[in-house]
């Protein structure tokens, strides 16, 4: 079944947010820095700006990508969802007249730089974690026309 991607509304945020959520309390190494709430304001504020897109399975929101001009800035995909094509499709969809996009993600994430490495992003830099999260991460481009 292929996923339905649409814009993301306001009403969208909390599942988002659960999402995001899910994926921080799963991840063992990664610092808890937000709570609930500030999770659901800045994805109300992002879906304001309108770059972020969400990917339906079975009509419930499973997924989605937050992107500003050629950065992407998030993807996610809520667990039940894994395997299923979204982040694929929703990377796709990006890509689509795209001529370079750009990522960064965590060093230690290696089910994600695998995600990205199969669809053709090249690590561009690293870090010794001079972000946010204090984790060090790495820089990927995907250059479309390469």
């Amino acid at each position: 079944m292929r996923p339905e991607i649409t814009p993301a509304l306001p009403g969208d945020a909390p599942a988002l947010a659960r999402i995001l959520g899910d994926w921080v309390r799963e991840t063992g190494w990664m610092p808890v820095l937000h709570s609930r709430d500030e999770n659901l304001a800045h994805l109300r504020r992002r879906i304001t700006l309108r770059g972020v897109r969400i990917a339906r399975l079975h009509g419930h929101v499973a997924g989605f990508i937050d992107r500003t001009g050629d950065e992407i800035l998030s993807l996610y995909v809520a667990p039940h969802a894994r395997r299923h094509g979204l982040g694929r499709a929703l990377v796709a969809e990006a890509k689509e007249g795209a001529p370079r996009l750009t990522l960064w993600t965590f060093q230690a994430n290696s089910p994600a730089r695998a995600f990205w490495s199969a669809l053709g992003f090249a690590e561009a830099a690293t870090t010794d974690g001079s972000n946010d999260e204090g984790l060090p991460d790495v820089r990927l481009i995907w250059n479309g026309a390469a």
